[in-house]
């Protein structure tokens, strides 16, 4: 989940790296999500934040956090989890 506040939107410099991702290893095992803080209590300790925090969540657990768009720990993060 791509967790942004209002003021500075969803982080669109990774868009590319989750597409790529997903068609590797296919859309089945991998779903991205976007969540607007601001609105969503469940979120609140995250705004007040400037950088994009990115929440992997597997059986509806909180599993790994990567805070800042670093596209190669992003990647790693992700296939782990996988």
């Amino acid at each position: 989940v791509d967790a942004f506040q209002a003021w500075c939107g969803p982080c669109k410099t990774v868009v590319d790296l989750f597409r790529k991702i997903r068609n590797e290893v296919g859309s089945d095992l991998l779903h991205f999500a976007v969540a607007e803080v601001d609105s969503i209590d469940a979120l609140e300790k995250h705004r007040g934040k400037c950088k994009p925090i990115f929440l992997f969540y597997a059986g509806g657990e909180l599993v790994a956090v990567v805070r800042g768009a670093n596209a190669p720990l992003l990647q790693k993060t992700i296939l782990e989890q996988l």
